[in-house]
């Protein structure tokens, strides 16, 4: 067994790749060594051992074509392979206009896995895209050095004390985003809708305690006018803003991410966590962890085709090279655009012609570092922190 092999069967991800029939799988040892190399410079004792946290907490393993988490799956299309994540109630309800039916099917998956055998990858992808599915053709981002786009928008110093970071975004990218600037220091406040609060409040795993524990708590009415006004000023007092929305989201909110980063006053660092990327028609498609991956060809591969490469594991890469690109931002002074895109992040560390080897040697589980206890309520500090940064 290679190093490569050894260090992905060590780390409890080989556990979280392959058939559920068959043996644990580690990718080609160039991906191996792109994937220790991005998340080296996070500060944590085994920093590889990120990426199988949320499966270790959950109990999750390997289920080949099938994501860990069970709602994503990659499927043969005409011309290649398709990933297609189902992951939210209106997602199943959009299938039907999808794949163009009259009636919503009793079975979802087993009709589109039926439809999209016949039709091409990109066509599926362009009609998927105007529905807000999260669907990528597996490999459809090419090979990329740079994992997070960088836009400096005005020059000035460096900052030298610990920065504020005001994090918009849920689930799982820019948490951990956020959670790795709070370890290395930063004051973080997590703000989110009162209507629409993180959706990863609701698991009972300990995941969404572990990557939020210690940020102080802001719950606004959004997007009202009060709410948004509100959101506003905390957003000039940040030194780092983190968000996971579509532009044009924000645009309609009345937010402008250059305008804010071109102000003195305002921001140093906007941190845009995307499916694809911002800009075009890019900007306007869905994208999670494990569809996301696999649009930037970060899979396994066996005679059967390709198969999920861990647990969503475009989220965590995203969330560790965005830390890291924050640092630097603000280490070499100035503000920032910070565009990192789950499929870009994953296309860099992908070897898509490459198959992946059976472990031979041991497999570890995937492991979690200890829940250091229950995150903020929701809102708990919003009155404070109002008073304090408004």
């Amino acid at each position: 067994m290679t190093g490569a092999a050894t260090a992905w069967g060590a780390s409890g991800l080989a556990g979280l790749t392959g058939r559920a029939d068959g043996p644990a799988l580690a990718p080609g040892e160039r991906t191996v060594d792109a994937v220790i190399a991005l998340v080296a410079d996070a500060p944590v004792a085994d920093p590889l051992a990120l990426l199988g946290e949320r499966a270790a907490l959950a109990g999750l393993t390997r289920a080949g074509s099938t994501s860990c988490g069970g709602s994503a799956r990659l499927l043969p299309t005409a011309d290649g392979w398709l990933a297609v994540n189902l992951a939210r109630p209106e997602d199943i309800d959009a299938v039907p206009a999808w794949l163009a039916l009259t009636a919503a099917p009793s079975d979802p998956w087993t009709t589109v896995t039926e439809w999209v055998r016949t039709r091409s990858a990109e066509e599926l992808v362009e009609r998927a895209a105007l529905l807000g599915l999260a669907v990528a053709a597996v490999g459809e981002v090419g090979p990329r050095i740079d994992a997070v786009a960088r836009r400096r928008i005005r020059t000035g110093p460096p900052l030298v004390t610990a920065p504020l970071v005001v994090d918009l975004s849920s689930l799982w990218a820019g948490p951990l985003c956020s959670h790795l600037l709070d370890l290395g220091g930063a004051r973080v406040v997590k703000v989110e809708s009162t209507a629409r609060p993180d959706g990863g409040r609701t698991d009972d795993s300990g995941f969404f305690d572990l990557l939020n524990h210690g940020k102080a708590s802001v719950a606004l009415d959004l997007p009202s006018a009060e709410g948004v006004a509100r959101l506003c000023s905390l957003l000039q007092a940040a030194d780092v803003v983190i968000e996971g929305s579509r532009p044009r989201v924000l645009r309609q909110w009345g937010l402008d991410a250059e305008a804010l980063l071109a102000d003195a006053a305002g921001p140093r660092v906007w941190v845009s966590i995307t499916g694809h990327g911002r800009a075009d028609a890019e900007g306007v498609r869905v994208a999670f962890g494990d569809d996301g991956a696999a649009a930037g060809g970060l899979v396994g591969r066996d005679d059967a085709g390709p198969c999920f490469l861990a647990d969503a594991v475009a989220d965590p890469l995203t969330g560790i090279a965005a830390a890291s690109a924050v640092t630097t931002a603000l280490a070499e002074g100035g503000s920032w655009l910070l565009d990192a895109a789950l499929a870009k992040v994953a296309a860099t560390v992908a070897d898509p012609q490459r198959t992946s080897r059976p472990v031979t040697g041991p497999v570890a589980p995937p492991r979690a570092r200890p829940v250091p206890g229950p995150a903020r309520p929701l809102g708990a500090d919003t009155a404070a922190v109002l008073a304090e940064l408004s």
